[in-house]
């Protein structure tokens, strides 16, 4: 095919923009952006490339909004400009010509802009590529998390921890967060209504950024150089910050330390463990911020231990697992807002709704918020379910795990709260009976009290109820704090009973025993693997750990034993559960081919 003829003549001239002020202003925004080394430069470049396209005059910012890339914040900047452009030259000044001394000194720039390797028309304004070649190469930002985002803390977190002699050089999660909680303006944990991220999301951003290193699993959190860097300059600031805050408290300090010489005096030799009370001493005066090295979970943890609270101190407040508040779960929420229930969301490690006695704490005069008060878990908490994610655990196995869990938890009375759903169990993968059967289990035979009830409404309903009960018979009571490894084994269930009552674990201690992913002890998992034997429940679990904590102390037992026959009847006369039945010689056979067939089983 011949070639098609070459075309000849001149391109159609290009109209000028009848906007010049607002393409003025845009330009300087633009390099202005460009020479701090700011990303708006590209918006703003996206913004001028739009408005070089629009062929009709504008009155004001809020018209340029039809055009692409305009968004609110650059109408408002035109608009703000055009409001100081009539201050200056009246109110009939028009828009749609440059004044002349604007005139003049814009065809100065683009002159100016003209006399570079690459001349252009000088209707046209200088490109970024030019700019940046003037200019010289942009420097790039450095990042600096904001003074109270989660960055922010978890770094200062992260480099103070560094500073304690003798430091094993990481944290994990769970303690990184309960330590930068208190310089944090949001929560770890939990996020706010109507949002999915939470101030640990900023962790990505320092990994991304090279300020935070992630190894191991379970995760090990730990300061990069660059981090460190950045953290002992930021630590540095908070400390310069702060000398203005504590310089009262340390005059006052040093004269109690100078009585007998009669003038203030500050001993630099002492020893670590007098500055170590010496700052305690100091945290309980100051008004809590970042200077603050331990979290005031950790502070609420050490004096709620061995301290009492008496009648009409405390409140009782409902904890709501925040997971019952996401994805269009809102309706339980609201139901109890509406029936005036005293509650609080956070995150549960183990149940769905518990009560804590929450001290009653008032503001001190100068601090910006009151002390945190000390928080002790009753004895009372809430698995829920519907019966279609009833069905689903006991396929998936989560059914057994999460009992097991609630019957490890520290708590005495467990409550199953099953929702029928109407409609909605007509359609499962297993039938009635069965899951009727796996309820009557659970009431039955792990000792849970069972509730039912139809819907939502009604869930709400039975919680009101509960923390209308439960304020009825603390309202009298003084209730003291125990820990959980100090709970005695052998006392009788009747006296442990009667001390639940009036003695409860607080909250962080609860909390942090029941994280289902946290470093697991050797019987721990010993524990896990013999539950994956079918028919081995929690409670036959529980029984040949009190014989045998480790699987190296059963395999030293099976060396013992004389015969094959004797191997596999060692487990047959456990005693497990109330009933103290035997073990039976089917599962301690299967035990024993677990562990000391070679090979696979047949």
């Amino acid at each position: 095919m011949p070639p098609e003829p070459v075309r000849l003549g001149r391109k159609r001239p290009l109209p000028a923009c009848p906007n010049p002020l607002f393409l003025q202003w845009l330009t300087e925004l633009r390099d202005q952006a460009a020479e701090r080394g700011q990303k708006t430069q590209y918006v703003y470049q996206k913004a001028l490339g739009s408005l070089k396209k629009y062929p009709l005059p504008l009155r004001n910012g809020k018209e340029a909004k039809i055009l692409q890339n305009f968004g609110d914040g650059i109408c408002k900047i035109l608009d703000d400009r055009l409001e100081k452009h009539y201050r200056e030259n009246g109110r009939d000044a028009p828009i749609h010509s440059l004044p002349k001394s604007v005139k003049a000194s814009y065809q100065h720039s683009s002159k100016l802009a003209s006399s570079s390797s690459n001349p252009r028309p000088q209707k046209e304004p200088l490109p970024l590529e030019s700019v940046r070649r003037h200019r010289g190469p942009l420097r790039k930002r450095e990042y600096v998390p904001q003074k109270g985002s989660g960055g922010h803390a978890v770094l200062l977190t992260l480099y103070r921890q560094s500073l304690v002699p003798g430091t094993k050089g990481f944290m994990f999660k769970n303690e990184l967060q309960t330590e930068a909680q208190p310089l944090c303006d949001k929560s770890f944990t939990v996020p706010d209504l109507g949002s999915k991220y939470t101030a640990w999301s900023s962790v990505t951003t320092l990994i991304q950024k090279e300020l935070l290193l992630k190894t191991h699993n379970p995760a090990r959190y730990s300061l990069t150089e660059l981090g460190l860097d950045l953290a002992e300059r930021l630590h540095e600031e908070e400390k310069g910050r702060g000398e203005g805050l504590g310089a009262k408290g340390k005059d006052e300090r040093c004269v109690a330390k100078g009585t007998e010489e009669g003038s203030a005096t500050v001993d630099l030799t002492a020893d670590e463990d007098e500055e170590e009370d010496e700052r305690d001493m100091w945290s309980l005066h100051r008004p809590p911020g970042p200077l603050r090295r331990r979290s005031q979970t950790v502070d609420v943890d050490r004096a709620a231990k061995g301290v009492s609270l008496s009648p009409g101190s405390y409140d009782i407040v409902l904890c709501v697992d925040f997971i019952e508040t996401t994805g269009g779960k809102q309706e339980l929420v609201k139901e109890l807002q509406r029936n005036g229930v005293n509650f609080d969301i956070r995150k549960l490690h183990v149940g769905d709704f518990l009560w804590v006695a929450r001290e009653r704490v008032t503001p001190v005069p100068g601090q910006l918020r009151p002390p945190p008060g000390r928080e002790l878990v009753l004895d009372y908490i809430i698995e829920r379910k519907r019966i279609d994610d009833l069905c689903g655990s006991i396929m998936d196995g989560r059914f057994k795990e999460q009992k097991f869990r609630l019957k490890r938890c520290g708590l005495h009375k467990p409550i199953y709260l099953v929702e029928e759903c109407g409609s909605a169990g007509a359609h499962l993968s297993l039938p009635e009976s069965t899951l009727q059967q796996a309820i009557i289990n659970t009431q039955v035979v792990d000792g849970f009290f069972v509730k039912r009830v139809q819907d939502v409404k009604e869930s709400a309903a039975y919680l009101t109820v509960m923390t209308r009960h439960l304020e009825k018979l603390y309202q009298n009571r003084t209730i003291i704090c125990r820990s959980r490894e100090l709970e005695g084994d052998g006392e009788p269930e009747a006296r442990r009973q009667e001390k639940a009552s009036c003695s409860l674990m607080s909250f962080n201690e609860f909390n942090q025993g029941a994280v289902k992913n946290k470093c697991q002890t050797v019987r721990e998992v010993f524990a896990r693997q013999l539950m994956q034997i079918s028919g081995l429940s929690g409670d036959k679990a529980v029984a040949v750990l009190e014989h045998y904590s480790t699987v190296s102390s059963l395999l030293k037992a099976y060396d013992q034993c004389p015969s094959e026959a004797d191997k596999e009847k060692l487990l047959s006369n456990i005693k497990y559960g109330k009933l103290k039945r035997n073990l039976g010689p089917a599962l301690s056979r299967t035990v024993y081919q677990l562990y000391c067939t070679q090979g696979p089983l047949s």
